[in-house]
């Protein structure tokens, strides 16, 4: 923690210093290629972090919601912990049921249960449908690749997977973009002009 608080204090000292190291031992071109990435990697962590804010309040306010509908006991608590373990994709929510499940089965057991089974729908809703939409969009992500990485990610690294897949994966993404736009530009330029000299137009 610590650490980290002196890394943020003194941030654009940080950057201009590893950008003059970059810009000294590297030849130019590779100097360029590794600035770019690094501010689009940059760029889009900062985007996926207000993604997932984003995404945590709608979870956290449709918990609330449903939790008052059915008249569970805690609302207000529990949908502020559901709201703050969904900053984890997907398995966010199911950990912040662990505190539900432990405050509302000291009053009624079958309180309990029922509320996982809401939970479970309702992450059901936000893990196929919304999440892939919001913090997707906020990374200009399609909600399938969002839903690919998620997966992929979990599969491989556990949670750490889940909490890093996406916004890897819109780096790759805008890369792999950015890109096929050049050499379709290139091929674009290379093609022989239907009008040229050796095919003038037609009077």
């Amino acid at each position: 923690l610590v650490f980290s608080i002196y890394m943020l204090s003194g941030a654009p000292r940080l950057t201009a210093q590893c950008r003059r190291l970059v810009r000294a031992y590297l030849p130019e071109r590779t100097a360029d290629t590794v600035l770019r990435v690094t501010r689009l990697t940059a760029d889009t962590f900062t985007k996926y972090i207000s993604g997932q804010m984003v995404e945590a309040c709608i979870l956290g306010g449709l918990c609330f919601i449903g939790m008052c509908v059915f008249r569970f006991d805690y609302a207000p608590l529990i949908s502020v912990a559901v709201g703050v373990f969904a900053l984890i994709p997907i398995a966010g929510a199911y950990l912040g049921a662990v505190l539900a499940v432990l405050l509302l089965v000291m009053i009624d057991p079958w309180e309990a249960v029922w509320f996982l089974v809401f939970l479970v729908a309702l992450q059901q809703l936000e893990g196929n449908l919304i999440y892939p939409r919001v913090v997707g969009t906020s990374m200009g992500l399609p909600g399938i690749w969002v839903l690919a990485a998620v997966t992929v990610g979990g599969s491989l690294l556990q949670l750490v997977g889940m909490v890093v897949s996406v916004p890897l994966a819109a780096v790759a993404y805008t890369l792999l973009k950015q890109d096929l736009r050049e050499r379709t530009a290139a091929l674009e330029a290379r093609r022989p002009n239907p009008s040229g000299p050796e095919n003038p137009p037609q009077a």
